[in-house]
């Protein structure tokens, strides 16, 4: 198929080139001249693992290229993909969805024959009524445009695997046209068992809200489990096996840490409390705002188990060596990143922070320039007093505590994020706090 994709950030270059992969000539569309020319140079601008060998590929090829003329998308495409951010609005709990409507206002008037235009963004139940209205009412083609909505269920870092071999694929549609066009763009992939779930318009956009926010309760609860532990001296990890072995729960998400950020669950979880509160499903709202009021006070908390590791030492003036900038391992994004949240709130109490990343520093840079950086594991040891594991990346996992026991003036390591196997640790001469875990 021919097919666009508008918006070519963390969701759309990915899926682009996803896309191409499949067969399908691909034409993304950026208002940003600077990032087009590199996506058309093969270059990509974020990291996702196996991201720049795909678009390497199929930029050479010519079957993905990238352009800022939407026009040139319309007149080539007969399926367009909207993948433009929807970030929380300026009131803070419901989706600010300017760039989608953007987008169709852009696209629809030079739409002269009949096509489909498929949602990927995250928006407010109503939004594809609305921007089937608007899309069909500028297009020169009318009614013959049809609108789906099929929200994304991406993790970042993964992007490229879950848009190749994803776990479901949800379809919100009204006619047989639509359904028909989605399961030929998607024909390889389905081909493979992957279910398509066809359902209707606001069913889709609830469904991505839910499981996004069913995802930010699993990760408060645990959270909140942590805390009792906390309390009570029991053992965390150990209540996540426990509880993982349960068919009925899973372990997967229930990793006990300073709580979840990026670009989607905590928009997602605010927005969906928002909508609960609107449609007068007060209870329900309730129960989301309670999992928002854990993960908001986190921070606190990891705060507060640095302060009981240091004893009688002060925070200010203290050394602090904080690891990981990224909201997760696997990405450079540091949208609402709780590790930097961290190692601001360290700042502020007068700690001298030194913040190191495998992926994320030059973006971390830019959002907290006020913070000091570095690249070199091993050397953001040196002097320090106090090690905070913020995001819990392999590269830590997988260091040698034995061969870095001596970089640092005291080697005191807070695992914030429950990552660490702490006995390795602790034999090599390391000192190990971990979150709901006793130290022994």
């Amino acid at each position: 198929m021919r097919v666009s994709v508008i918006g070519c950030g963390h969701l759309g270059i990915p899926h682009a080139a996803a896309m191409a992969d499949l067969g399908h000539e691909v034409i993304g569309v950026d208002v940003d001249r600077a990032k087009v020319d590199r996506l058309n140079d093969g270059e990509c601008p974020i990291y996702e693992a196996g991201l720049p060998e795909l678009l390497a590929r199929h930029t050479a090829s010519g079957r993905l290229k990238f352009t800022t003329d939407i026009r040139e998308a319309a007149a080539c495409a007969d399926l367009h993909f909207i993948g433009v951010g929807t970030p929380i609005d300026a009131d803070g709990r419901s989706y600010d969805t300017g760039q989608v409507y953007g987008a169709v206002r852009e696209l629809a008037p030079h739409l002269n024959q009949p096509c489909t235009i498929v949602g990927k963004s995250t928006v407010t139940v109503g939004t594809t009524r609305h921007v089937t209205a608007l899309a069909q009412r500028l297009a020169p083609a009318g009614s013959r445009v049809d609108v789906v909505w099929n929200p994304e269920f991406l993790r970042e870092g993964h992007a490229v695997q879950d848009t190749l071999r994803p776990d479901r694929i949800i379809a919100g549609l009204t006619t047989a046209e639509a359904e028909k066009a989605i399961r030929a763009v998607y024909a390889p992939i389905l081909d493979t068992g992957v279910p398509l779930f066809v359902t209707d318009p606001q069913t889709a956009e609830l469904a991505k809200g839910a499981a996004n926010t069913y995802l930010g309760l699993k990760i408060s609860y645990i959270n909140a489990v942590s805390d009792m532990c906390e309390a009570a001296g029991g053992d965390v990890a150990q209540i996540v096996d426990i509880l993982g072995i349960d068919p009925r729960i899973g372990s997967d998400g229930m990793r006990p840490g300073i709580g979840y950020g990026g670009g989607c669950l905590p928009k997602d979880v605010r927005a969906f409390t928002a909508s609960a509160r609107q449609l007068g499903a007060d209870r329900a709202a309730d129960l989301l705002r309670a999992a928002e009021v854990i993960n908001e006070n986190r921070t606190v908390v990891a705060l507060g188990l640095i302060t009981r590791a240091l004893g009688e030492r002060p925070l200010q003036g203290t050394r602090v060596t904080v690891w990981g900038a990224a909201f997760k391992p696997g990405t450079n994004d540091v949208r609402e990143s709780p590790a930097l949240a961290l190692a601001q709130a360290l700042q502020r109490a007068g700690a001298l922070v030194t913040v190191h990343d495998p992926q994320a520093v030059p973006t971390a840079m830019v959002r907290n320039p006020e913070l000091d950086y570095t690249v070199d594991l091993a050397a953001s040891l040196d002097g320090a007093e106090l090690v905070v594991l913020a995001t819990e990346w392999p590269e830590y996992g997988r260091a040698d505590a034995r061969a870095l026991v001596d970089r640092p003036a005291d080697p005191l390591l807070v695992d914030c994020r429950t990552a660490l196997d702490p006995e390795p640790w602790r034999t090599a001469g390391w000192t190990v706090h971990q979150l709901g875990r006793p130290g022994k």
